[in-house]
């Protein structure tokens, strides 16, 4: 049994190494095909490389610290509460790391980017401008008059854009959400999130990517410090027109004390606008140093309740790009072709031998 198998073995191999020969042998033969289709792969490879655009990749990496603020406001809430002041925390849990990635590629987000005005050869114009000059949009427009004379201005507000305006802007949107821009949090327990912009300009990507960082930063600590900062101008005013009230009772205070001067002691009922002016007095500095208590708490909170994004790695020129050289084009477009050609050949000589 064992010599049996030994033997089968052995034929096993014969035949796998006379397959192997006779493939070779077959290959060799249609040297002169593989070598036409290695040549033409090379060239094809070489007018790729003339015709491929360079992308160049912006990538910017930025770290959250949100201080978490709630609970040991204790008694201090009190005087606030009846005022209908809320000093809790505010800006919700929708910021997460994952949402804030998704935020990036909000429309909101990405054309309040492309309105931003930069400077390109001495010009002042928008990102969606300078996006349209870039991929040569106007020159298919030149013939339709409805696109023909659309701007981008950035001195033009949002709300004054037409129906065309908007369409233009959304297909911007979809090429740059798709296939431009790329934004991941690179470790789960790590608050470190990546954005990566790429495009066949350099400097759009650049000022594209700075841009956006700003206006979403911009927007989450607003957001995130909006309830906090409310209520510190709600105090604030509440302050304002206390103390405005202390002020009033103290001088009525004077003035009924200089109508009581020298009054006769018998006539206690000419005192009754001193007495009740000094009430006043009381009360409204007892309210103001509470108020003004809470004020500083409600600026203590802000503080807390705005986030830092501390930014740690910004695009520096010159942007990585993926610049296919003339060199490599020619060497892997003539091996790419030359592997395809080869593989064509095998499986033909292999559907030959089983249909035979």
């Amino acid at each position: 049994m064992e010599k049996k198998n030994i033997d089968t073995e052995e034929i096993s191999m014969k035949e796998l190494i006379g397959k192997a020969k006779d493939w070779s042998q077959y290959l060799i033969s249609k040297w002169k095909i593989i070598v036409f289709a290695g040549v033409l792969g090379a060239f094809l490879g070489l007018a790729y490389s003339f015709i491929k655009k360079t992308a160049y990749t912006a990538t910017l990496t930025f770290a959250l610290e949100d201080e978490k603020s709630g609970g040991g406001l204790g008694g201090a809430l009190g005087l606030a509460s009846s005022f209908g002041i809320d000093l809790g925390t505010g800006g919700g849990s929708i910021f997460t790391s994952s949402n804030l990635a998704e935020l990036f590629k909000s429309r909101k987000m990405v054309e309040q980017t492309l309105l931003t005005p930069v400077k390109v050869n001495d010009k002042v114009i928008s990102l969606a401008e300078m996006y349209i000059q870039n991929n040569e949009w106007r020159k298919k427009w030149n013939d339709d008059s409805e696109f023909k004379n659309i701007e981008f201005s950035p001195q033009t507000q949002r709300k004054y854009f037409t129906r065309v305006h908007d369409s233009i802007l959304g297909e911007i949107y979809k090429d740059l959400s798709k296939n431009s821009l790329s934004v991941a949090q690179k470790d789960k327990k790590i608050s470190i999130i990546s954005m990566d912009m790429t495009s066949n300009s350099e400097l759009f990507s650049l000022y594209f990517c700075e841009a956006l960082a700003r206006q979403v930063g911009k927007f989450y600590v607003e957001t995130k410090s909006k309830k906090a900062r409310m209520n510190m101008t709600i105090l604030e005013r509440q302050v304002d027109s206390v103390r405005g009230e202390l002020n009033s009772a103290i001088t009525g205070v004077a003035v009924a004390n200089d109508n009581a001067f020298n009054l006769n002691p018998a006539l206690n009922v000419r005192r009754t606008p001193s007495a009740r002016r000094q009430v006043d007095v009381q009360a409204n500095t007892a309210v103001l140093t509470e108020l003004v208590k809470q004020s500083e708490l409600a600026k203590v909170t802000l503080r807390k309740e705005t986030p830092l994004i501390q930014i740690i790695d910004q695009p520096i020129l010159p942007l990585k790009n993926d610049k296919l050289s003339k060199a490599k084009g020619f060497v892997f477009g003539g091996i790419i072709a030359g592997f395809l050609v080869v593989l064509c050949l095998l499986f033909k000589k292999m559907f030959n031998e089983l249909s035979a």
